[in-house]
């Protein structure tokens, strides 16, 4: 009998609660500081977060419920299928099995709606009218703008200024859903003056578009910020990416020996791979070799090349301290077309998981995900985003090492959206535009330089 290739469940299917990575972290995670160096309390963080969301991104319980109006939303996409990729196997001659989260079939064509219909829920309940947010790539301020939209909220969106004109069909996507969006660094706050003043051709960066955001928010009381990576609450809201995937290799009796995803700040990468470190956690035999990959551009090697230090979430030193593997806040990253994965820092959660061995992470080049994208498009039909594309250059990788070793792996990834509003991107690396780029250690060095210095 030949096995699936497309991987269903039901509605009813949906999983009611979220996983929560922290109940079974060895260590607690290493908590927020403020500028005086003492941990941040949560009524300093209510000026921009809804309480349900505070009490998420603190908590330490294992499972936390979804709302009822949360699930039915979460119904106009999900379950998302599982998909095998049986004919990327072919055309590498692997005999591993690759599989696929397909992401892509949410309305925002990501998988970020999975944090932001929560998130605007929360808001609406605590009685929000608007919310302020930046994006890179246009997956989160697109996914935002839907949710909003889905919730009755008013949305303002900062994109990074090289993806707001690099990706023009994301920002009109987000302004059909009713948003405003805006090129960051703009003339709209202190911060967007002062970097323009600087710098009149910054190009923005994702540090400084959430200075941004959470300048309006914290200035406004109708308004609150939201955040669509990094953060405790996201990744957990993420998690459902990583449960659905449980259920459905439960269906053809498999299991994955290595998890991947892109990983920028952290949520597509969190959300497939910590409900698998869950069962690593409860001794769970089939998870005793299980290797959980984080993937990064060489450009922007936050996990590899970046130092674990508390540093600011953002450009301007708005947001608390973090621990997390860092490049430094005002690192500038270079104008790759892998627009969501230009962050200067990570999660706090993957940070301290990878610092303490429980994860990995492997940085690649910026041709070769394109490479690996088209390979995948010519094979699979579907034309994946460029940050997909480097959980799926990974993919290939260990698929080639099976092939070399002749072990039959079965692999998994994360393909976080489709490239429909990234073909720009595909016409330089067709045309030869694109190239190859490693951020130079001493760039790195300077940036880690200006790590905010505290006790």
């Amino acid at each position: 009998m030949t096995e699936p290739t497309r991987i269903l469940l039901e509605e009813n299917e949906i999983p009611t609660h979220w996983y929560n990575v922290v109940a079974d972290m060895p260590h607690a995670p290493a908590p927020s500081l403020g500028a005086d160096g003492k941990p941040v309390s949560p009524e300093q963080m209510m000026a921009i977060f809804p309480t349900q969301i505070l009490e998420q991104e603190l908590s330490a319980e294992r499972w936390i419920p979804i709302p009822d109006e949360v699930r039915e939303t979460y119904k106009i996409w999900r379950p998302s299928p599982l998909m095998r990729a049986v004919r990327l196997e072919r055309a590498l001659g692997t005999p591993a099995k690759i599989f696929f989260k397909n992401e892509g079939v949410s309305p925002a064509g990501s998988h970020k709606p999975n944090s932001a219909v929560p998130q605007a829920f929360y808001n609406r309940q605590a009685g929000i009218k608007r919310l302020a947010t930046e994006t890179g790539a246009g997956q989160w301020g697109s996914s935002i703008a839907f949710a909003g939209q889905m919730f009755g909220l008013e949305v303002r969106v900062y994109m990074v200024k090289v993806s707001y004109h690099q990706k023009p069909y994301r920002r009109l996507m987000m302004q059909t859903w009713g948003a405003e969006v805006f090129a960051s660094p703009s003339e709209l706050t202190q911060t967007g003056r002062d970097a323009l003043a600087k710098d009149p051709d910054n190009q923005g960066s994702l540090g400084l578009a959430i200075s941004e955001a959470v300048e309006e928010a914290a200035s406004r009381s109708d308004t609150n910020y939201t955040l669509g990576s990094v953060l405790n609450h996201v990744l957990l809201h993420q998690s459902i990416i990583g449960l659905e995937a449980k259920k459905q290799f439960d269906k053809i009796g498999l299991y994955p020996d290595v998890v991947l995803g892109p990983c920028g700040g952290g949520s597509s990468f969190g959300g497939i791979a910590f409900p698998f470190l869950a069962d690593k956690a409860a001794g769970d035999k089939r998870a005793q070799n299980l290797r959980c990959v984080a993937v990064e551009p060489n450009s922007c090697p936050t996990l590899t090349k970046g130092e674990y230090a508390y540093d600011f979430g953002d450009a301007s030193g708005f947001t608390p301290m973090m621990k997390m593997y860092t490049l430094g806040h005002d690192f500038m990253p270079p104008g790759i077309h892998a627009g969501g994965l230009r962050y200067h820092g990570d999660s706090p959660l993957v940070s301290q998981l990878y610092h303490e061995g429980l994860l990995e992470a492997v940085a690649v080049p910026q041709l070769a995900t394109f490479e690996a994208g088209v390979l995948f498009a010519r094979t699979e039909g579907i034309i994946p985003a460029p940050e997909s594309c480097h959980a799926i250059r990974a993919a290939i990788d260990e698929a080639i090492k099976c092939k070399e070793t002749g072990e039959p792996k079965t692999i998994l990834f994360n393909l976080t959206g489709h490239g429909h509003f990234d073909m720009s991107s595909y016409d330089r690396y067709f045309s030869g535009q694109l190239e190859n780029y490693d951020y130079p250690a001493d760039a790195v060095a300077a940036s880690l330089a200006h790590l905010p210095k505290f006790g």
